[in-house]
């Protein structure tokens, strides 16, 4: 195979998980709207992480000491309530499946999420974590609207709840039936209120897109100065040059 050939195919299989929501025309990704200047929301965000994440999912290039000094946790409150699979703070953030059992409970592994944020972009996560639904016809009982047939189970499904997706039918040139989402539909509640649910997934999203660049404020405040050091520097440049050239005729 050619190295051109090779890149393509590349490019088709990094764009297969895209390929595969946008076939579907459903849902309009919502906005998540998140900050990662918001420390308070980045610390809510790796609770929540390390509560209901970190059981199946890895995060193989974020270690522990630095996420707590970047978020102002102490080591004793990193050590107390977020540090489940790792005995040191200089440890990355390791999952607590085997495994063997992940691929017999899911048929995959769980993939890592140190990037996932970056790669997925922050709406599609916020949205896919708030469009499971109730799916009769699935092993574990949920599908989502965002990744259909994806193989993680609704695990946040106790504090969103049960809900239903709603469809309406018409049909399209040929005659044939089709159906459309139109809107879901709370059937259980959980133990979060809508607004409160999303405020947690806001969170945790936030949390993923830090872990995705954690240096990312520090490159931003950078930039400016380089941006200013730039402009400085052009104006002195064409000061200097207008000096050296005003008596050449």
């Amino acid at each position: 195979m050619r190295i051109d050939q090779k890149i393509l195919v590349l490019l088709a299989a990094l764009a297969l998980p895209f390929a595969a929501f946008g076939a579907e025309g459903e849902l309009e990704l919502d906005k998540a709207n998140v900050d990662v200047s918001n420390q308070a929301s980045l610390q809510r965000g790796a609770r929540n992480f390390m509560n209901y994440c970190s059981g199946c999912h890895t995060a193989k290039f974020v270690r522990y000491n630095r996420m707590a000094a970047d978020l102002g946790i102490s080591e004793d409150q990193l050590k107390a309530n977020l540090m489940f699979t790792s005995d040191s703070p200089h440890d990355t953030i390791k999952n607590g499946l085997n495994p063997d059992d992940a691929k017999k409970w899911f048929g995959t592994l769980p993939p890592d999420l140190s990037l996932i944020a970056r790669s997925r972009k922050p709406d599609y996560l916020y949205t896919f974590l708030r469009s499971f639904y109730v799916d009769p016809a699935k092993s574990n009982g949920t599908n989502n609207l965002a990744l259909p047939g994806t193989a993680m189970p609704h695990v946040l499904w106790e504090l969103q709840g049960l809900q239903e997706a709603v469809w309406e039918g018409e049909m399209d040139k040929a005659g044939n039936a089709q159906k459309h989402f139109k809107e879901f539909k709370l059937a259980t509640p959980g133990k979060l209120k809508p607004e409160e649910y999303d405020a947690f997934v806001r969170d945790t999203v936030n949390f993923l897109v830090y872990i995705g660049e954690p240096v990312q404020l520090q490159r931003q405040a950078l930039g400016w100065k380089v941006i200013a050091f730039l402009v400085f520097f052009t104006l002195l440049s064409y000061a200097l040059k207008k000096e050296y050239w005003k008596d050449v005729k």
